[in-house]
């Protein structure tokens, strides 16, 4: 029977990868550096904030001194244009709400800091989730299953069978395998169907309504 989802955030339910590129290149741009293009920037996305900027600043911008700025320039110019482009995928609520109806919990696991990722999904989807989780200080982010653990635990429930993940990453299929849980593909995200189905996820879905049928069916 499943019981709860649990999905990733950036590239899964909402579409983010424009405006945290325009912040990225901004800050590139501020310092002289090179830009880096959108499908670069799906692939430097995914495993927080921190790694962003270590991935888009070249290799003489890498002293923790220097990563401090680029991390401090990045999150004032990211906050304040956050909203510029980033919209929900088409069908990403109603799919929820499908998975609610049919009285499975749904939380959200993002590798964002834990303010900020409660703070854009309740401006993308307001009441839809109760439960979300992003990073924290002390706790490792995702590919490490603690993050899943703590949100598992928030929601009153064991990781276990009835739990799946969906992610549109590598990162978010390694997050499932050491959590122990299976993992649904998202097609629609950052990266695609090789790199989703080389790292191993379980089931692959073009589209969050199909997602939601998939994962129903294992609920029958």
């Amino acid at each position: 029977m499943l019981r709860a989802v649990i999905f990733d955030l950036d590239g899964t339910l909402l579409n983010s990868i424009d405006d945290l590129a325009d912040a990225a290149n901004w800050v590139c741009a501020r310092n002289g550096w090179p830009l880096h293009t959108l499908e670069e920037y799906k692939h430097f996305v995914g495993s927080g904030i921190p790694n962003l900027c270590r991935r888009f600043a070249p290799p003489e911008a890498q002293s923790p001194e220097q990563q401090a700025r680029v991390l401090a320039d990045f999150r004032a110019r990211y906050d304040a244009h956050k909203e510029d482009k980033t919209a929900p995928y088409p069908g990403a609520a109603g799919a929820v709400r499908a998975l609610q109806n049919a009285g499975v919990m749904c939380g959200v696991l993002s590798n964002k800091e834990d303010g900020l990722a409660k703070a854009v999904v309740e401006h993308y989807f307001p009441g839809v989730f109760r439960h979300v989780q992003g990073a924290v200080a002390g706790r490792p982010v995702k590919p490490d299953p603690a993050g899943v653990f703590s949100l598992l635990k928030e929601m009153g429930l064991a990781p276990g069978p009835g739990v799946f993940l969906v992610g549109d990453s590598d990162v978010d299929v390694f997050t499932g395998k050491n959590a122990g849980l299976p993992v649904c593909g998202a097609l629609w995200g950052f990266r695609g169907r090789a790199e989703l189905a080389a790292a191993g996820a379980d089931l692959l879905a073009e589209t969050p309504a199909e997602m939601a049928r998939l994962l129903l069916a294992r609920a029958g």
